[in-house]
């Protein structure tokens, strides 16, 4: 695979006694760590481990306050991303840093267009993307507004943009956690090439099969600290939770309680249309976990939100405990015990702004308010004891944006709990989540079954969806597809009904219209 800029020989990065603080608590603490040149280098840890801090000290966002940094056999300091990247180094962050109003093209070369007078060039332009686009075999309009992409196609342009740089050195933050199905066997085909063209890839990521199957290397770091670092084909998916976790961690899905046979149904959906959904019906028993599957784009998310009634939609029902919903209403949903964790806890949940307490208690306000003004000490006490019951630790008033990814997710799952639900709707409840926070929330999930909530879940990892699921829907083209239980309930069932079954109804259809 050819590259349009081939870029500087890839070199050996050393950090020694690498020490970073944040106030009086450090986040790094001497770490020496060798990452090879050519190499595919994994890097584990649960939220909170250090991952994020050290890879930024690599990319120049921040600067370590003891120890070096060495490039090859010269020590750096970098000091701005721009910096790092002069030297090789470049990043596809966890969060995505596009220009939404600009094109594929536009970002993939933004602030290295080719230009004459000051007028960028767009035959060159273009010529320059075509020629990237092929080597990555990424199919991407270079005329698409960014904005109007969905999360796995501007993933690849983060990617492209990096590669467009020619960098060395790649720093790829959960690249896989927005993808799925053929998406990610193409990134991993990408991150495959990079290493043998003689290019570095440090690879952050909480899927440890991803990080066993792609690393040739992988480190594992524990509250800062470097725990050890070995060659993949010794490690398993057991020893890196055992080293992450210092304990090894059992089964990652707690046992399911199956509902009474006679459970009734406290979600019924019929004939459901909005954009994206195409006549969806089906219904959820109390006590029961239904899964939703399919591909990144399949109209999943497009499904919880219009039974929830954040987007307009048509159907000749939407049912709580048998009872109609009041349609694009959010609110009587609410108040009816329907609740969505969106897919994105910082675009769609969380406000950044407010303190962790603020966040777990805004959906409950009027029960913690006397003539609209908040009981604050009432509000302590509930804030507290939510946090205590989902395992968010530390002080309450600090910032949401302070907690790692899994504690946030705890934190939108407190401010669900607050008040009784019958449905709970949690759409990727564990993207950017590591394995411990991971099965804490699996086991949320588990209790609310348990009590009688009905509960949907969506998610784009196969795994979790088995492992959490009685019944599972597929999902093609803004259809169900198909419903899995009992024995059919296999990965190779979900995946041929999520890329075929489409194809086979149409076909279908097609001989019963001759």
């Amino acid at each position: 695979m050819a590259f349009v800029s081939a870029g500087a020989t890839a070199l050996p990065v050393r950090l020694h006694g690498v020490t970073k603080r944040f106030g009086a608590a450090p986040v790094l603490s001497g770490i020496d760590l060798e990452i090879a040149p050519g190499a595919v280098h994994g890097l584990v840890g649960e939220n909170g481990a250090g991952k994020s801090t050290l890879s930024k000290i690599i990319a120049g966002v921040l600067t370590a306050d003891e120890g070096t940094l060495s490039v090859g056999d010269r020590a750096h300091v970098f000091h701005s991303p721009r910096d790092a990247l002069d030297h090789g180094i470049a990043t596809i962050a966890q969060e995505l840093a596009l220009v939404p109003g600009l094109t594929v093209a536009e970002n993939v070369f933004l602030g290295a267009e080719p230009a004459r007078a000051g007028f960028v060039r767009r035959r060159r332009l273009r010529a320059a993307f075509a020629e990237l686009a092929r080597s990555t075999g990424f199919d991407l309009d270079p005329d698409a507004v960014v904005a109007t992409l969905r999360t796995a196609d501007q993933q690849k342009v983060e990617i492209l943009r990096a590669l467009a740089r020619g960098a060395w050195f790649i720093i790829m933050d959960e690249p896989t956690a927005a993808l799925s199905g053929p998406d990610v066997e193409l990134l991993h085909d990408v991150v495959r090439t990079l290493a043998r063209s003689g290019r570095t890839v440090l690879l952050i990521s909480h899927f440890l099969s991803e990080v066993l199957e792609l690393s040739d290397t992988v480190t594992i770091l524990r509250d800062g600290r470097h725990i050890r670092t070995a060659p993949a084909r010794e490690e398993t998916e057991a020893s890196l939770i055992e080293g992450m976790l210092g304990r090894s961690l059992g089964s990652v899905f707690p046992d399911r309680t199956t509902p009474v046979p006679d459970a009734p149904d406290v979600l019924t959906v019929e004939r459901l249309q909005a954009p994206g959904v195409e006549d969806v019906s089906f219904t959820v028993r109390a006590g029961e976990i239904v899964g939703l599957a399919g591909l990144v784009g399949a109209g999943r998310s497009e499904i919880a939100h219009a039974v929830f009634g954040a987007v307009r939609s048509t159907a000749s029902a939407v049912r709580v405990d048998g009872a109609p919903l009041t349609r694009h209403r959010i609110g009587d949903a609410l108040r009816r015990g329907v609740f969505l964790l969106p897919e994105s806890r910082k675009e769609q949940g969380l406000v950044a702004q407010l303190s962790v307490r603020e966040n777990v208690t805004m959906g409950n306000l009027a029960a913690l308010s006397t003539l609209n003004w908040i009981r604050r000490r009432q509000e302590r006490r509930t804030a507290q004891r939510m946090l205590q019951r989902v395992g968010v630790q530390g002080d309450d008033s600090r910032s949401v944006t302070a907690l790692s990814g899994g504690n946030q997710q705890k934190v939108m799952f407190g401010r669900a709990l607050q008040r009784p639900r019958r449905v709970l709707i949690a759409d990727e409840p564990t993207r950017g989540v590591d394995v411990g926070s991971r099965r804490a929330i699996y086991e949320l999930i588990a209790e609310q079954a348990s009590a009688g909530v009905g509960v949907l879940v969506i998610s784009s990892d196969v795994e979790e969806v088995l492992g959490l699921a009685h019944r599972v829907l597929v999902v093609r083209a803004g259809r169900i597809v198909a419903e899995l239980s009992g024995d059919e309930l296999t990965e190779q069932n979900i995946l041929t009904a999520a890329f075929a079954e489409r194809a086979a109804t149409d076909s279908d259809e097609g001989e019963g219209a001759r």
